[in-house]
């Protein structure tokens, strides 16, 4: 009897063996991932619509409709984040939908290679079409004392980009802009992707 046993084990785990792995193809497929084209390289996003419905629901209908396209980086802060979605090369504001609810209580943090939406500090449920990529651990965004910020997704890929991008000279504009660097750094295009595998996903700030 113990061969034969040995060979219903072997059928077990080889079948418990396939059966993870079409989970886990599954469930990343589950996970929209997103393919940012920037003029300074390209940064791919993984979104988690179990976590973020909401916020991953209105970001997919941005890049579906092409409207992130030739957008700028309009804010950036060394070891802190980069900042998109809302203006053109010229700075002019593009007209977003309709805000959306603040889900920063989802149990996701603000942490380095995190996506997250960008709002106005007074009014948790402003985001739109704007959002922020972490180069930093920035727990303080995270939901606490104030309503914190929703974070949707993170970079799975070309973190090192996005910390370029952040450490761009700036100075050259004032106001509203005086954190949009020199060189202005555009989205060339926002499409979906799929098939990315994490790599290298570790910002300078924490290595």
């Amino acid at each position: 009897m113990k061969p034969f046993n040995n060979l219903k084990q072997s059928f077990f785990l080889i079948g418990l063996c396939i059966s993870l792995l079409f989970s886990a193809q599954a469930w990343s497929e589950k996970r929209p991932q997103i393919k940012l084209q920037t003029t300074m390289g390209d940064i791919y996003l993984e979104l988690y619509p179990d976590k973020s419905p909401i916020a991953v629901e209105n970001f997919l209908k941005y890049v579906d409709r092409h409207f992130y396209d030739g957008l700028i980086f309009h804010r950036v802060m060394p070891r802190f984040m980069i900042q998109t979605g809302g203006f053109g090369f010229d700075f002019s504001k593009k007209e977003t939908d309709d805000p959306i609810k603040n889900e920063s209580a989802n149990g996701l943090s603000n942490s380095c290679g995190s996506v997250a939406m960008a709002r106005l500090g007074d009014d948790p449920d402003s985001g739109s079409s704007q959002f922020y990529i972490n180069v930093n651990n920035n727990k303080h965004l995270d939901i606490g004392d104030n309503e914190g910020y929703t974070v949707f997704g993170r970079v799975i890929k070309g973190i090192r980009v996005a910390e370029a991008i952040s450490e761009l000279r700036r100075g050259k504009h004032s106001g509203q802009f005086s954190n949009a660097p020199n060189q202005m750094v555009q989205i060339i295009k926002a499409t979906r992707t799929k098939g990315q595998k994490i790599y290298n996903t570790k910002c300078a700030a924490m290595r």
